[in-house]
């Protein structure tokens, strides 16, 4: 019996590589061309292939926000998307940051305090609505509906469960122009880490083809925040620069400046994205 079972073992290992180069079998389906989520403030429209996984790595990401009573600085390591592909136009998301650094600095008595962990999960479906043939001019828009459950540790967490609505929308012009728009409303966790609040605003801007598989982003975002306890319009310019250095693997760079008081000074962040 053992010697029977090692002799159809082999058979069935010899037979697929004949069943795959079999010239009657269709080949296999093309795979899209690498779409990000990252760098950048607005969402992308583009759905992983079914079937596939594509990661989202940031590899560092640090936040600058500095006001009269008080200096923060944050260090983001290890700040993850993953996106499965489940059909042709639908994704599975999980994001998760592996670690965060908040040191705070109070300008008043010179004091530090200092918060660090593991950050929160969120979890996202983003469904395409309408999307031209790849590489074709015109209008693409999806919907992504997020859940963000407090699964970090103290001062890193929001301490509470939130959710929101993403509407990715773009237009690419010709081959090396595109725009990109995403209103977004969301009932965000209150800074008390009790309760939520609404939260809404858009990210829109430019997606320039600058050379073969190097793309240049500006973009503007403004939201308000109307947290009970410390409302706020916040407004925001971003600068990033993406590289295809290989079919499916990318690497970024992004740079995002506060345009009133109510936003962090700067962001400084870079990371990779590969498909599998």
């Amino acid at each position: 019996m053992f010697t029977r079972a090692i002799v159809l073992g082999m058979l069935a290992t010899m037979a697929a590589p004949a069943a795959a180069q079999d010239p009657e079998l269709p080949p296999p389906p093309k795979l899209r061309e690498l779409c990000s989520e990252r760098p950048g403030l607005a969402t992308a429209v583009c759905i992983v292939d079914p079937g596939h996984l594509q990661v989202e790595l940031g590899l560092a990401d640090w936040t600058l926000d500095r006001t009269s009573a008080q200096r923060e600085d944050r260090i983001d390591l290890g700040d993850v998307l993953l996106r499965y592909g489940l059909g042709k136009t639908t994704e599975l998301q999980l994001g998760w940051t592996a670690y965060s650094h908040v040191r705070t600095l109070d300008r008043a008595d010179g004091s530090v305090a200092i918060d660090q962990g593991v950050g929160d999960v969120t979890i996202g479906l983003k469904q395409n609505l309408r999307h031209p043939a790849e590489g074709k001019i015109g209008f693409a828009m999806s919907v992504l509906p997020f859940v963000t459950l407090p699964t970090g540790h103290d001062g890193v967490s929001d301490g509470t469960w939130s959710a929101g609505l993403v509407l990715p929308m773009s237009y690419k012009i010709d081959d090396t122009v595109a725009i990109a728009l995403s209103p977004e409303v969301d009932a965000s966790a209150n800074e008390s880490g009790d309760g939520r609040h609404l939260a809404y605003g858009a990210a829109m801007g430019f997606q320039v083809e600058v050379a073969q598989g190097m793309r240049l982003s500006p973009e503007v975002q403004i939201v308000r925040d109307d947290d009970p306890d410390d409302s706020r319009t916040m407004a925001s310019a971003s600068l990033s620069f993406d590289v295809r250095v290989k079919k499916r693997t990318q690497v970024d760079l992004q740079a995002v400046a506060g345009l009133n008081d109510n936003t962090p000074d700067i962001r400084l962040l870079c990371g990779v994205t590969h498909k599998f």
